[in-house]
């Protein structure tokens, strides 16, 4: 990927006129790099999530997306070049379609699920949890595939609250769809 000007601060403008090919973020118009490609167990694990959300949301107004999906957040109202988070992260889960365009999601999904990498864990255990947390994302999952866990996060006034961390042998409750369960011996293979 050729980035033409070196900046201190991107926007979504910027980050629109870029050669495809490589998969970016912008967190507070900083550049995060998404490579390398993620590991067969993190997308085995990724499309048994997909999967799931999926076969759950057929009938409802919620949908599933996932990487590379550009979400643009904290971006109520304003231009490309005024906004400097766009994130793809790994599922987003939006149920107000009004959010969704043909570029994405413009503001905050109301789930996201992040599969950790050994080269993301930073990445989604403080920027991305800050942002998430920030622009008002009501749950958000850290999915560790290599010791098969899922640490869960509720956004309660404002602030996320740890919900637990849950491994290969638990069922675990979608706190925004009460009636959804995932059974992660079904997602860790």
């Amino acid at each position: 990927m050729v980035i033409p000007d070196k900046k201190d601060k991107y926007s979504y403008a910027d980050y629109l006129s870029w050669d495809e090919g490589g998969r970016i973020e912008l967190i507070g118009g900083v550049i995060f790099n998404m490579s390398p490609t993620p590991s067969r167990k993190h997308q085995q694990v990724l499309r048994e999530l997909s999967t799931a959300f999926s076969i759950f949301l057929r009938d409802k107004e919620c949908e599933v997306f996932f990487a590379p999906f550009d979400v643009r957040l904290l971006a109520d109202n304003k231009q490309d070049e005024d906004i400097n988070n766009v994130v793809q992260p790994d599922l987003s889960i939006v149920c107000d379609q009004e959010k969704l365009d043909d570029r994405g999601c413009n503001g905050a999904p109301d789930m996201i699920i992040e599969v950790l990498s050994p080269s993301s864990v930073k990445l989604d255990r403080w920027k991305k949890y800050q942002l998430y947390e920030k622009a008002g994302v009501k749950e958000y999952w850290l999915v560790d595939p290599i010791n098969e866990s899922v640490e869960t996060h509720l956004l309660i006034d404002g602030q996320y609250k740890f919900q637990g961390v849950f491994t290969k042998e638990d069922t675990v409750t979608i706190n925004i769809f009460n009636e959804m369960k995932i059974d992660l011996n079904q997602i860790f293979l």
